[in-house]
C-alpha cells in the first residue's frame, strides 16, 4: 500500500511538472504579438554613427 502512494505521489508531480511549461506559452487562434520597432545607436571602427532598427515582438 505504501509503494502505491508514493509511486502515485511521484505520478502526479511527473504530470503537473509537464503541465506547468506548457501553459506559459499560450497561443490561440487569434492571437497576435504586439510589436514594435527599436532603434539601437552604437559606432563602427572609425567612429561613425550606426543606427540599427530591431523588430522586438512581445
Amino acid at each position: 500500500m505504501r509503494k502505491f502512494i508514493i509511486s502515485a505521489a511521484i505520478a502526479a508531480v511527473a504530470a503537473l511538472s509537464f503541465a506547468a511549461p506548457s501553459q506559459a506559452g499560450y497561443y490561440s487562434y487569434g492571437y497576435k504579438p504586439h510589436c514594435f520597432i527599436k532603434k539601437v545607436k552604437s559606432y563602427d571602427y572609425y567612429g561613425n554613427v550606426v543606427i540599427k532598427k530591431i523588430k522586438v515582438c512581445k
